[in-house]
């Protein structure tokens, strides 16, 4: 393996512009992360016009130091107010609040630190030995694979991530068909633009990201938590004893590979890893009857999982172009508004965006180990700041930073449109991140599918007759038919029982 350009990315990531990119995406991820409801996502969002202005290694070292930096900040709400600042942090409630009742605050808090630390220590080794080698098989991909993955990916979203399938499936549909908006790039013919120009250029990435996450969290959240402020809980020492790193120890190892697999799976992220880790550790412990009531595990295991799943969700985006969730959407986005296109290319043509990314990770959780523990007194500050004056500002910058991308009334004007769809989607149970996702992959499935097409010479079984796209259509069929070949599995079972009783 030649190690020259991961050391050249150590080098660029070295630099001092960057190192305070890297910094200052660190410190905005915890605050967000600390303030209930404003996620990753919607910072990212709203942040995305202030890339334009700065290099793309800086941009998206700032971008990707706020959504692992986020993943902690999660936690500290968690423990304190038993308000989970992200949704990852959710099961960190349990024993989190129970320590800190119990005047453990700090040891909780501590616990999280370290975990969090080595979980995504262990999924960037993990990154940079295994994103290399998936780029390297992706050069072979042509546009009838790429396609194919396309559509693996929205499948993928949309059924297995949070929440109600039929309502993913739907939200991503919309997507796609926003995607369609504007002139087409292969024949020149206007689609749903209805005789406007604005929606003949098509509707750009950033007013849909900026309104469906950003401003629609933050009327939602506006409406959840109006005014109300909460006392949070004493902290005491932060360094963990001996007795407790002892108890956690396997918690984090389990946590870390965990959240590695489950976090490079599209649909999976950090949720989803941190409920497993919690679920694998009170199921192997000797008396789960201790989780909920202040294990010391149940808060290693889900903070440590969830960090090593953000770091890991960078590999298909970065080797294969293939958002895992929604902020890897909204960082495809951003790649883009940079001139550069995530996958397996990155590699080859960007190394120092690609290397420069990957090592920043090192950088950035050594600072994050280093300043969570003794911000954590000005954390708790903020939180007595009532969202009632936090959302105001909040909606002006985004309004503003829509504006002045392109210096258009129209992109406030979308912004708004997305932020009340956004919120009455919300309101009524669908994502928005299956739209998002949808959106930004498929211009991706329209123009490669199309491509591909022509290279078959207008006949689509060629799309099953090429090994790769073959194979990524026959799992494109398994996922849509899980959900009945599952049904049939749990029958089965019930058949049996039936036959023997009559």
């Amino acid at each position: 393996m030649d190690i020259s350009p991961i050391l050249d990315g150590f080098g660029v990531v070295l630099e001092p512009t960057n190192l305070l990119y890297c910094l200052i995406g660190v410190i905005i991820g915890m605050l967000i992360g600390v303030l209930p409801g404003l996620g990753p996502g919607a910072t990212i969002a709203i942040l995305l016009p202030i890339t334009y202005g700065i290099g793309p290694v800086s941009a998206i070292i700032m971008l990707a130091g706020i959504f692992y930096g986020a993943q902690y900040g999660g936690t500290i709400t968690s423990v304190l107010l038993r308000l989970p600042g992200e949704a990852s942090s959710v099961v960190t409630v349990f024993d989190g609040f129970a320590l800190a009742k119990q005047g453990k605050a700090g040891t909780a808090l501590g616990i999280a630190a370290i975990g969090s630390f080595i979980g995504g220590t262990v999924s960037i080794i993990g990154l940079t030995l295994v994103a290399p080698v998936v780029a390297g098989f992706a050069l072979d991909f042509g546009p009838p694979e790429y396609a194919a993955l396309g559509i693996l990916g929205v499948l993928l979203i949309s059924s297995i991530g949070n929440g109600n399938k039929l309502k993913a499936i739907i939200a991503a549909c919309i997507g796609l068909l926003i995607a369609t908006v504007g002139r087409d790039t292969f024949t020149g013919a206007e689609r749903f633009t209805f005789g406007s120009l604005n929606l003949a250029e098509g509707i750009d990435f950033i007013p849909i990201a900026m309104g469906l996450f950003g401003l629609s969290e933050i009327l939602y959240n506006l409406e959840e938590r109006h005014n109300k402020v909460h006392s949070p809980a004493k902290v005491g020492n932060v360094w963990p004893s001996r007795k407790d790193l002892g108890q956690a120890k396997g918690a984090i190892g389990r946590g870390s590979l965990i959240g590695f697999v489950l976090g490079v799976l599209p649909g999976g992220g950090a949720v989803l890893s941190s409920l497993a880790a919690y679920a694998l550790e009170k199921r192997r412990a000797k008396q789960p009857e201790r989780f909920g009531r202040g294990a010391v595990e149940g808060v290693a295991a889900p903070e440590t999982a969830n960090n090593a799943a953000a770091t890991s969700s960078f590999i298909p985006l970065l080797t294969l172009g293939i958002p895992a969730n929604a902020t890897m959407a909204l960082m495809f986005g951003a790649l883009l508004i940079q001139g550069i296109q995530p996958g397996p290319q990155l590699v080859t043509e960007h190394p120092d965006v690609f290397w420069g990314v990957v090592n920043s990770m090192y950088i950035g959780n050594i600072l994050l180990l280093i300043m969570s523990i003794p911000m954590v007194g000005v954390f708790v500050r903020i939180l007595r700041v009532r969202p009632a004056i936090m959302a105001p500002i909040t909606v002006l910058i985004t309004l503003l930073g829509a504006y002045t991308v392109r210096n258009q009334v129209y992109d406030i004007f979308l912004v708004i449109v997305f932020g009340v769809l956004g919120y009455l989607m919300k309101k009524f149970g669908f994502e928005p991140g299956p739209l998002v996702l949808a959106f930004v992959l498929g211009s991706m499935i329209e123009s490669s599918a199309r491509q591909g097409l022509l290279i078959f010479g207008g006949d689509p079984t060629g799309f099953f007759t090429r090994p790769i796209s073959g194979t990524v259509f026959a799992l494109v069929v398994i996922v849509a038919a899980w959900p009945l070949i599952r049904k049939a599995i749990r029958r089965k079972p019930t058949d049996r029982v039936e036959e023997k009783i009559s």
